[in-house]
């Protein structure tokens, strides 16, 4: 085996754990949403965004700060696409 296909190895291993671990995060998003609406509460809270962005941007290592933002800015997208789905399935 080549080292390249080793590393491609390890990188597929580090993906299923990846997705395994953001079906988590979308599932306590569905729940969150649920609090949300029990409470009135708005889906976006943009404070609470920026700071888990400062947060995890500065758990980073150096240079890689820029990549976490964008990833979590993901992230955070798809978990209030998430909420809004399960609201609104939830109003029908």
């Amino acid at each position: 085996m080549t080292d390249l296909q080793a590393l491609r190895r390890r990188i597929d291993e580090i993906d299923d754990g990846l997705v395994g671990l953001f079906q988590q995060r979308m599932d306590i998003s569905a729940d969150i949403a649920r609090f949300k609406r029990r409470n009135s509460l708005p889906v976006h809270d943009p404070a609470r965004e920026r700071e888990k962005l400062r947060e995890l941007s500065g758990k980073a290592t150096e240079g890689r700060e820029a990549y976490i933002t964008a990833l979590y800015s993901l992230i955070f997208e798809l978990s209030r696409a998430e909420q809004e789905r399960i609201l609104s399935r939830e109003v029908e």
